[in-house]
C-alpha cells in the first residue's frame, strides 16, 4: 500500500481559566462554529462540538497530518483571541491550560 490511510475519532475537552463561568448561551453556537471552522482549516473534520458555560466538548476526526497538540494549541489561541473580540464581557477570557482527549469508537 502506497498511502497512508487514518480516521481516528478524538474526544477533546478543556475548560475556561479558573472555571470561570465563561461563554455565554446566547454566544456558545457561534463560538462552537468558529472552533468548527478552525478545525476544518487544520485538515480535520469537527463531528459535534457542545459543551457548558464552563468547559467544551469536540468530537472530530484527526486529520494525519496535524498532530492532536497542534491542533489544541490552533484551537485555543485562535478561539479565545476570537472570543475575546466577540464583546468587552470576554476581555478577560482564556482556555485553561491542559486538555483531556480520547479516542472513539
Amino acid at each position: 500500500m502506497s498511502q497512508s490511510l487514518s480516521k481516528l475519532y478524538v474526544h477533546l475537552i478543556f475548560h475556561v481559566k479558573d472555571n470561570q463561568t465563561g461563554i455565554r448561551p446566547s454566544d456558545a453556537d457561534r463560538v462552537y462554529s468558529y472552533i468548527g471552522g478552525i478545525i476544518k482549516q487544520k485538515e480535520s473534520i469537527p463531528v459535534r462540538i457542545g459543551g457548558m458555560p464552563d468547559h467544551i466538548h469536540i468530537l472530530c476526526v484527526l486529520s494525519k497530518n496535524t498532530p492532536l497538540s497542534k491542533l489544541i494549541q490552533e484551537i485555543k489561541s485562535n478561539s479565545s483571541r476570537w472570543i475575546k473580540s466577540l464583546h468587552s464581557y470576554y476581555n478577560w477570557f482564556a482556555w485553561q491550560n491542559g486538555y483531556g482527549a480520547f479516542s472513539h469508537t
